[in-house]
């Protein structure tokens, strides 16, 4: 039941007692501070008025049959929307037992009968304006949280932006082909996409995983920026002084990530990056670099660049078609590559580009 709603917006309150006249004694009270009054009979009617009124303060009976004013309170205080809404316990008895156990189920206060009604709107009064400020408190909290979310997507996008610009200037001064990198990025991603179905990879690959794979791959290379530009433009065979000064590539790059995220909590393109960045060039049997890992020690995504960058190199401007590539890289897999997944690559190979 709801009494005539007021003009003034001081509040829902929520009168829950099975004895009639005590609601009309508190519905009048309540209605005389400009709050709306909601009146029920029992406590299970009463929790159906929450979810329709949303009051911003419970007063209930303790003693009343079928469940009572204890019971509707730890309900109440169980369930995330309602949690939040006080609790005033009234009774006949002003018994401190009762107080005690009224407090340790989350009410907020505790009025007896006869009702005083100075003392029941001095009550609800200071309830209600300590829920509102509450209220606005959280309100508040979460627009400062969306603000320091958005503030902290833009910064980790602006980031990025530099990352990928850095990458751009490392492919110019490499001489590779602009379009070698896009079919690198796409493939990985469909190569990703398909071990996601395998039950050998399902559990490690989800959504974002795919996603984000795809943004780290363009700066796999992004160590080369501390590598000198003639070294990377040097035609033919490296010496074995240049190749060793190539090989830093992968550990100036992972340095020069975490350099840029110092003090940031690691998430998954932080870490899918660095895995790339400092471990693409290792091998399946251990003889690759930085730190000759081998089997499974090599992380995930640096093992799907690993085969994806063989397998573009192999095709690219139709160097060898798509079988003899597989069939070339099938000879390397147990030197290079994890079996599983070349096996995986080898079903969907048609997608690739």
């Amino acid at each position: 039941m709801v009494l005539e709603k007021n003009e003034m917006d001081g509040g829902t309150v929520l009168i829950v007692d099975d004895v009639e006249s005590n609601r009309m004694i508190l519905g009048e009270i309540i209605q005389n501070m400009d709050c709306s009054p909601v009146l029920a009979e029992n406590g299970k009617q009463a929790l159906e008025m929450v979810k329709e009124y949303n009051p911003q303060l419970v007063l209930t009976d303790i003693s009343m049959p079928g469940m009572d004013g204890y019971e509707l309170c730890r309900v109440l205080k169980e369930k995330e929307k309602t949690k939040d809404i006080p609790v005033i316990f009234i009774s006949a008895y002003d018994n401190p037992n009762d107080m005690v156990d009224g407090f340790r189920l989350g009410g907020a206060d505790y009025i007896t009968k006869p009702f005083i009604p100075e003392v029941v709107q001095a009550r609800v009064s200071v309830h209600l304006s300590l829920h509102q400020a509450n209220q606005g408190l959280l309100q508040m909290n979460h627009k400062l949280q969306v603000s320091v979310t958005e503030q902290l997507n833009q910064m980790e996008q602006e980031k990025k932006n530099v990352l990928n610009a850095i990458a751009n200037i490392v492919e110019q001064n490499a001489g590779y082909d602009e379009s070698y990198m896009k079919r690198l990025k796409r493939n990985c991603g469909i190569l990703a996409q398909g071990m996601q179905l395998s039950p050998l990879f399902a559990d490690k690959i989800s959504d974002s995983y795919v996603d984000t794979i795809e943004l780290a791959v363009s700066i796999c290379d992004i160590g080369k920026i501390g590598i000198p530009t003639e070294l990377l433009k040097k035609e033919g065979n490296l010496t074995e002084e240049e190749a060793a000064v190539m090989k830093k590539h992968t550990k100036i790059g992972a340095k020069f990530l975490e350099d840029i995220y110092a003090g940031n909590e690691k998430n998954d393109f932080i870490r899918i990056s660095t895995d790339i960045i400092k471990y693409h060039h290792e091998n399946w049997d251990g003889s690759g670099y930085p730190e000759g890992l081998s089997g499974n020690k090599i992380p995930l995504a640096a093992q799907i660049l690993a085969i994806m960058d063989r397998y573009c190199v192999l095709t690219e401007k139709g160097a060898n078609g798509r079988e003899e590539a597989l069939e070339i890289m099938k000879k390397e897999a147990e030197k290079k590559f994890n079996p599983d997944i070349l096996s995986i690559c080898s079903k969907i190979s048609r997608q690739f580009c």
